[in-house]
């Protein structure tokens, strides 16, 4: 996949909106090859940007993270 992917994880540091939706446009970009879609795709494009976007929030907010001990 392409490295210049930003990740999100990052564990302590809460997420807005924007940043998950950035990051989904990025990635439905990478994957169909358009930077910007046709009138006819627009409508396709734009959900698919919303649900990665959505199930990337959710899978992010379930995730547990694991707090390490100063020696």
């Amino acid at each position: 996949m392409c490295r210049s992917i930003k990740v999100l994880r990052e564990g302590a540091v809460p997420l807005s909106d924007e940043e998950f939706r950035a990051a989904a446009l990025q990635f439905v970009r990478k994957i169909s090859g358009y930077r910007k879609p046709s009138r006819a795709n627009e409508h396709s494009f734009e959900t698919a940007v919303d649900e990665i976007a959505t199930v990337s929030s959710k899978l992010l907010h379930s995730l547990e993270y694991r707090v390490l001990k100063p020696r």
